[in-house]
């Protein structure tokens, strides 16, 4: 059959290929968390005035966009190239054809990095063709297993869409921060769908695995469908109405519904596993910053970028290293355990987003507040990448190929 025929070449693809290329999540998870470095301290050298950029976006735009498209996307990228093979039974992609796919997602930063030289269309062709290849493998895959997945693949097709948003918004054919609008719903609704699979999963095993007694968080009931539809209507009024009130209600309301969501998965009770509870810990961002963007919307005096990075430097940055750490450890044979290290990474990338919050909120002096958010958001990840990074381009402890 032609289905065992694919396997045989994969499995032949990953035995012959080195250990960083046996699965598409060690190339990404990297490269996404040396971008977050990089990208971040090009941001703050062009804040300061020490550095212009040779790109055709504003600087701010330039920052928006490729700590969302860039790095988060390289995230996301590897979170499914490594959750894929799981949804499927089929073998990892492996190989040449990752190397390529990151090498797409390289040439798009630099791409967009030098859009004066190679001009806005180049750039966004480059950029944007990432996503569509990326999207139609993911497809391909989960077409091939009749996997139930495929809304998932859907949300990278739109993110996709939503980073040529970004570039139309340079040449003004759209408004500036229409695709960082659109970008940041798509990836609150990965978050909401995937965390709400994975964290109360997470959270059972680990509390019938020490005994914990008392209720077990719950698993997908009417109660988070009702509040996934309106999170997905707050986000999506939002994009089409980014001032008016109706979705500032739609948000505070989310906001509310996803605190009551979270509660009911027991994150306390796991405060001793740090893999467990900076879950719990990331997922809380989701409803701090839809709270405070449904607030400064209907008028309170809050500064809308308290809740943006909320949302990004908060609940994305911090889920994505819980997810990251953690996938590394499993992908790759080790023992789901969190290090002196990790622990530090985990602190260091909230009390980041805490302070750059706190800074736009007034609750902090605002220049030294950002610088001092930058070193420590900043930091770890570069953590990460001294921790994590011989792991991700070494072989499985265990000697098995994937």
């Amino acid at each position: 059959m032609a289905s065992d025929r694919v396997t045989e070449r994969r499995r032949e693809r990953l035995e012959g290929s080195p250990a960083f290329l046996r699965g598409g999540f060690r190339l990404f998870f990297l490269g996404g968390a040396a971008w977050a470095v990089i990208a971040l301290l090009l941001w703050v050298l062009a804040f300061a005035g020490g550095t212009g950029l040779p790109t055709a976006f504003d600087p701010l735009a330039w920052h928006r966009h490729e700590m969302l498209f860039g790095f988060v996307g390289a995230i996301v990228a590897g979170f499914l190239l490594a959750a894929i093979p799981n949804w499927t039974s089929r073998p990892p992609i492996a190989g040449m054809p990752i190397a390529a796919l990151f090498g797409l997602w390289l040439a798009g930063r630099a791409a967009v990095l030098f859009s004066v030289q190679i001009g806005v269309l180049m750039a966004g062709l480059i950029d944007v063709l990432f996503y569509a290849l990326f999207a139609g493998i993911a497809a391909r895959e989960v077409l091939a297993a009749q996997n139930r997945n495929l809304p998932i693949v859907a949300l990278v097709l739109l993110f996709g869409i939503a980073s040529t948003l970004d570039h139309l918004a340079v040449t003004g054919r759209v408004a500036g921060d229409l695709g960082s609008r659109v970008g940041i719903s798509l990836v609150m609704l990965m978050i909401t769908l995937i965390g709400g699979r994975i964290i109360p999963a997470f959270t059972r095993n680990w509390l019938s695995k020490h005994g914990v007694s008392g209720r077990s968080p719950p698993a997908h009931t009417h109660f988070d469908a009702l509040m996934i539809g309106i999170t997905a209507a707050a986000f999506l009024s939002w994009i089409f109405w980014a001032d008016a009130n109706l979705p500032g209600l739609l948000l505070v309301g989310a906001g509310v519904l996803q605190a009551a969501r979270l509660s009911r998965w027991r994150g306390l009770s796991t405060a001793r596993d740090p893999l467990v509870f900076v879950l719990h810990a990331g997922y809380a961002w989701v409803p701090a910053g839809q709270l405070l963007l449904g607030a400064s919307l209907l008028g309170a005096p809050i500064a809308q970028s308290a809740a943006i990075h909320a949302l990004t430097a908060g609940a994305m940055a911090s889920m994505i290293l819980a997810v990251m750490t953690r996938a590394t450890l499993g992908h790759t044979g080790r023992e789901l355990k969190a290090s002196t290290a990790t622990i530090v990474i985990y602190i260091m990338v909230n009390a980041g987003a805490l302070l750059r919050v706190g800074a736009s909120l007034g609750l902090a002096p605002y220049l030294a507040g950002m610088e001092i958010s930058a070193i420590l958001w900043g930091g770890a990840f570069l953590l990460f990448i001294i921790a994590y990074g011989p792991i991700l381009l070494g072989p499985r402890v265990d000697g098995r190929p994937y």
